[in-house]
């Protein structure tokens, strides 16, 4: 059985707040509720509607939305809000109806050149995951159903998927010119037809649930613990902009040596793997003086 677990996110909009769940709940599906009539075709929804405070309920991939009236605040509420939906999931509970209608988001998806010449980067306008995953082979793809369909195709060497991308790595044997337009228009159609990005649970197999993620960090001393923070902050965001990732491994103390993985479009990049790690060696050195040496960084 797949456990659920549910975390508060707070909006921009103070009287709404997001509770994200570390698997989707519909099928890229989005729908929104006013009221508890209209609610009939989401049970979790009629549900929430009983709470008095709750005005509208809105329900999409891996999250639900709540809009409160200010008869309560949200700190005095969510997290026993966050309990019920918990329980309602790991229960069985259903979260819409077969039968009921979404409101209708034409999927989008555009190809994006990355530094690395061998990787194509698919942005969609959706949310396709709740984590990273790399594949680098058929079998290692078990838990994707969408990654094992793109194996298929005999240019596709590897697969990162991001939260709302896919990065593929081509073999030499095709050009971008050739297929992009075919890997484009099969991701559109797959995510459109409402299949699995990754199996239900998959985060949980692989080790990078929001709490496995939060203990593995946690077991960490405290200089492993400053430098993924430095990442998380000042380097992922600008190497996922380009379709790739960067996953801290270790730390010696010792040696005060980094190690860091390179994923997705930085893996193999002929520029990423020196540029990144002198300019993520020299931050860390700055950042941590006396603490860190050298970065050494790996290829996924």
């Amino acid at each position: 059985m797949n456990t659920f677990n549910v975390s508060i996110q707070k909006t921009t909009n103070k009287a709404i707040i997001k509770f994200e769940v570390n698997q989707f709940i519909t099928k890229n599906q989005s729908f929104e509720f006013n009221n508890i009539d209209e609610a009939k075709p989401s049970p979790l929804a009629q549900q929430l509607f009983y709470l008095p405070f709750v005005k509208k309920v809105y329900i999409s991939g891996n999250f639900i939305a709540v809009e409160r009236y200010n008869i309560v605040e949200w700190e005095d509420v969510q997290d026993e809000m966050a309990e019920q939906i918990t329980n309602y999931l790991n229960e069985g509970g259903i979260v819409i109806e077969d039968t009921a209608v979404s409101k209708k988001v034409p999927v989008t998806v555009y190809a994006e050149s990355t530094p690395n010449p061998s990787v194509m980067k698919f942005v969609a306008n959706k949310k396709l995951v709740t984590a990273l995953f790399e594949f680098t082979s058929i079998d290692e793809a078990k838990l994707s159903p969408l990654a094992t369909e793109l194996f298929y195709f005999p240019f596709v060497k590897n697969i990162f998927l991001d939260e709302n991308y896919i990065s593929i790595t081509k073999y030499d044997i095709a050009e971008w010119q050739d297929i992009t337009v075919q890997l484009r228009e099969f991701i559109r159609s797959y995510i459109e037809n409402g299949k699995d990005i990754v199996l239900p649970g998959a985060t949980e197999n692989l080790k990078k649930s929001t709490k496995q993620v939060d203990d593995y960090f946690e077991s960490l001393d405290d200089t492993s613990k400053e430098i993924i923070n430095i990442l998380e902050e000042y380097v992922k965001p600008a190497v996922a902009s380009d379709g790739g990732n960067i996953q801290f491994i270790s730390y010696d103390d010792v040696t005060k040596n980094v190690s860091v993985l390179l994923q997705g479009a930085c893996s193999g990049c002929p520029s990423s793997t020196y540029t990144l790690k002198s300019g993520i060696e020299n931050m860390l050195k700055e950042m941590l003086k006396g603490k860190v040496e050298t970065v050494e960084a790996i290829n996924g």
